[in-house]
């Protein structure tokens, strides 16, 4: 009864090459034939639910194809349908034990496809949610596949364009990986650090809110390997010039246990942070993100003022180098625009010059003269080589008078050459006609 009636092809995408479903702007596509499917869903999940529900029995008839005929559902565009595939693929899970792997599997597979191929798919948030209740009760230690899971499917969906409509779920299963096996942190905060978006704000935001839930729940000993490439990233977001994000970023130091973690790693965190927190404090334009920056270094300096004082003269020393590197960079380019002007001018000179001056020999030029002759000599001027000269006078072939100078020739000896040649051809047409004439003659007198 449910493989009739609910296993069906779905219609395709309204929008396939726009932008993806946001349930907070648009308008959820309703399934017409709901009324009818929403009775055949309760149907079979009260079966499910049943006390007297016979695993065994039940076992003979679902079969593997079954199972991703429903889960091929979870792309459907109308949410309650979803809703109940959430609950029935969790009750199936439940129940049937020999089946689990399995359904892990295809969903890591609906996760591949979405990440690396389509990047649409409608599901991913109540897969996700599953997941959640999965992740949760794994034994321990972890099995290899699960982490495996984690690095290949799990992360991965942080670099998706359309991920905020599933980060809540998304967060959610990383928290509980972390919570499950606390070495999990440096693969974990490595891959949210590789896949940090660039130019979307919106996701920065999510970001930040990750890492704050994720440094509460951290254990202290795992926080070194991941130190730097963190608060370099953290510094980066404190220095945005979008005022959300640096906002979010500074709103951090007000967190108890980031508060531990940077007392504990001063050293560390200080000379990284110290350049965005000074920059903010003198040319943001926010003035909420001003006062904080100011707040924060009040904080570090009454954390240690040798350390602040270090960290000051560095910055100087650096914005004094930075300084003078640019000075050096825009002189080098004033020269390289003198140079560039200059020669513009030569050339607007030169294009200037009279004809005159290409005709006129260079024994009769100084030396610089004959090299710009050189340089706007005509195409039907060659220049003069002695060796080669020296080599058509020699040669056997050419009648040429040695006190002639091979230099003045021009097109006429050509043209007598073609006339002679025309005529040559004209002498073989009436030699080629009278051999012709012959030849029949004799044709005939055999005949």
């Amino acid at each position: 009864m449910v493989q009739i009636n609910l296993f069906r092809p779905l219609a395709p995408h309204l929008n396939p090459a726009g932008p993806a479903y946001d349930p907070e702007e648009d308008e959820p596509i309703l399934e017409e034939a709901w009324p009818h499917l929403r009775i055949v869903y309760k149907f079979f999940l009260h079966f499910l639910e049943s006390p007297s529900f016979d695993t065994r029995s039940a076992q003979q008839a679902l079969s593997v194809t079954w199972l991703e005929q429903l889960l091929a559902l979870f792309d459907s565009e109308d949410p309650r349908e979803r809703d109940y595939l959430k609950t029935t693929l969790h009750r199936l899970y439940g129940r049937f034990l020999e089946y689990r792997q399995f359904i892990r599997q295809n969903i890591c597979n609906i996760f591949y496809t979405f990440i690396y191929e389509t990047e649409r798919h409608n599901g991913i948030a109540e897969l996700l949610e599953i997941l959640g209740t999965i992740i949760h009760g794994f034994a321990l230690p972890l099995k290899p596949e699960h982490k495996i899971f984690l690095e290949k499917a799990l992360l991965p969906l942080h670099k998706v364009r359309g991920c905020g409509t599933f980060y809540p779920q998304m967060a959610y299963c990383v928290f509980q990986f972390l919570e499950k096996d606390p070495t999990l942190t440096g693969s974990i905060f490595k891959s949210i650090l590789r896949f940090w978006p660039a130019v979307n704000s919106p996701k920065e935001l999510m970001f930040l809110s990750e890492i704050e839930e994720l440094l509460a729940i951290v254990i202290p000993e795992q926080i070194p390997g991941v130190l730097a490439p963190l608060f370099k990233r953290l510094a980066k977001c404190m220095g945005s010039p979008h005022f959300q994000v640096a906002e979010k970023a500074l709103c951090l130091w007000r967190k108890k246990m980031f508060m531990k973690i940077t007392r504990r790693h001063l050293h560390v965190i200080l000379p990284i942070v110290y350049a965005p927190l000074y920059t903010n404090s003198k040319q943001h334009w926010h003035r909420v993100v001003r006062s904080m920056s100011l707040n924060a270094l009040r904080l570090f300096m009454e954390m240690d003022t040798k350390l602040f004082t270090q960290c000051t003269e560095q910055y100087r020393r650096d914005f004094s180098r930075q300084t003078q590197a640019k000075e050096d960079n825009g002189k080098k380019w004033d020269e390289l625009e003198l140079v560039v002007s200059r020669q513009q001018k030569d050339d607007s000179d030169a294009q200037r010059l009279p004809d005159t001056v290409v005709n006129t020999k260079p024994a009769e030029l100084g030396s610089s003269e004959a090299h710009l002759q050189l340089r706007l000599r005509r195409k039907s001027l060659l220049p003069i080589d002695a060796q080669t000269l020296d080599a058509l006078k020699n040669h056997v072939g050419l009648a040429v008078d040695p006190s002639q100078d091979v230099s003045n020739y021009d097109g006429e000896d050509s043209d007598e050459d073609d006339e002679s040649e025309e005529e040559d051809d004209e002498t073989d047409d009436g030699s080629s006609q009278t051999d012709s004439d012959d030849t029949e003659d004799e044709s005939d007198d055999s005949d």
